[in-house]
């Protein structure tokens, strides 16, 4: 059974609440929600006017049974919604007809669900940009507890691959802080360790990579890692966290012995923090095709809640897989 496979059976084991807020544009939100109703993968909300959103998929036969759908505009939570809003984004001094304006965009009101506690996590993406996915998340969930920055991270699954966990590593930052400070590195890294524990089920060996091993080479570039990596300890003593690395000493046992003895990640990590948004990027679409890897993201990272981002050029698969993972998210949250 794949990885993607098993946070799917770990997801029905126990079934979460899902909003999928942009149905009311896109047939291929619709078709998902639909298979993520019918496998039993979640439960689904799908927001819109109802007649509008089963027109969407009423020439390709696909069922909507069991799936609610919410004309959020009408919805009795509206008012409710926009009150709460006020109050989070209260230096704003936003009017009640302002709020409820916001409110009637479908990725506010889905992300508000979530927020009150309605649905355990929200998907989308396929019609946002990651820009209004983020802010919307931002302004209505905020961050995890210690942890300030909010960034997203790429599962990878890579074939016939003996790094990571057989394969599967966690890549971060690649969609969203462009050039993050020290501070924000070490909360990328947190924040990442958590994301693989949660989806791959193992202990993270998080690596903060550079083009420098253990002092090999000096540059202002190398000292933010290096800083951010004493950071990163500094909040989470707990976990295994080491930098600076390469690439190859990161996953490489035999180089990572060589370039770092004793090392605690060398030659065993299965979460690759980037320095830049640049590096993070590049290697994760270099990875997806060269190595004709699985890519699953921008999933985002350190919010207080589950919300999940995905590429425009989507597919209704990639939909069902990435609303799997916000579940599991979901269930961990809950705990």
């Amino acid at each position: 059974m794949g990885i993607m496979d098993k946070i799917i059976e770990r997801a029905k084991s126990n079934k979460q609440k899902i909003v999928l807020p942009e149905s009311f544009y896109e047939a291929r939100t619709v078709k998902a929600g639909a298979i993520i109703q019918r496998e039993g993968i979640a439960d689904v909300t799908l927001l819109g006017d109802p007649e509008k959103v089963k027109d969407l998929v009423k020439d390709v036969g696909i069922s909507l049974d069991g799936v609610a759908i919410l004309d959020h505009e009408k919805s009795d939570l509206l008012e409710s919604f926009a009150e709460t809003y006020r109050e989070i984004r209260v230096k704003e001094n936003l009017t009640k007809d302002q709020a409820i304006a916001q409110m009637k965009d479908p990725l506010y009101f889905g992300t508000m669900m979530v927020k009150k506690g309605i649905m355990g996590g929200m998907t989308c993406g396929a019609y946002n940009t990651t820009a209004n996915v983020m802010r919307a998340a931002i302004k209505i969930i905020g961050s995890q507890k210690g942890i300030k920055t909010v960034s997203s991270c790429f599962l990878m699954i890579v074939p016939d691959c003996p790094y990571g966990a057989d394969g599967a590593m966690i890549y971060a930052d690649c969609g969203t802080v462009p050039n993050p400070n020290e501070e924000q590195l070490a909360d990328i890294a947190i924040a990442a360790a958590g994301m693989c524990k949660m989806l791959l089920g193992v202990e993270p060996y998080v690596a903060m990579l550079s083009f420098s091993t253990y002092g090999s080479a000096k540059d202002p570039l190398v000292d933010k890692v290096i800083n951010a990596t004493k950071i990163a300890k500094a909040k989470a003593p707990e976990l295994n966290i080491d930098g600076e690395l390469q690439g190859d000493s990161a996953l490489i046992a035999s180089i990572g012995q060589k370039k770092c003895p004793g090392s605690p990640v060398a030659g065993k990590a299965n979460t690759l923090i980037f320095p830049d948004l640049n590096a993070g990027n590049i290697a994760y679409k270099l990875t997806q095709r060269l190595a004709k890897a699985e890519a699953y993201g921008p999933l985002v990272q350190g919010l207080a809640l589950p919300v999940n981002d995905l590429s425009r050029g989507c597919s209704t698969e990639d939909i069902v897989q990435v609303s799997a993972v916000t579940a599991i998210e979901a269930q961990a949250m809950k705990k």
